[in-house]
């Protein structure tokens, strides 16, 4: 991701929400904090259409987050 953004293409990071302290540990470690959209947590044992839901719940802000 940080190669990405050194070189201007915009990305986001699609994360669960059990991940959000290792997230802001690792980036407070690299300098480096990339646009984070969290998820849901758990992730593995959803139906499709609850993936789906979680999908379509989070499009929005993904889209906005690399256009911005």
């Amino acid at each position: 991701m940080l190669d990405l953004d050194r070189r201007g293409i915009p990305g986001a990071m699609i994360a669960t929400t059990a991940f959000k302290q290792a997230y802001e540990a690792q980036a407070e470690v690299l300098g480096f904090a990339p646009g984070v959209i969290y998820v849901p947590h758990p992730i593995q044992n959803r139906t499709d259409a609850e993936l789906r839901q979680i999908a379509d719940d989070a499009v929005g802000r993904i889209v906005e987050s690399i256009t911005a």
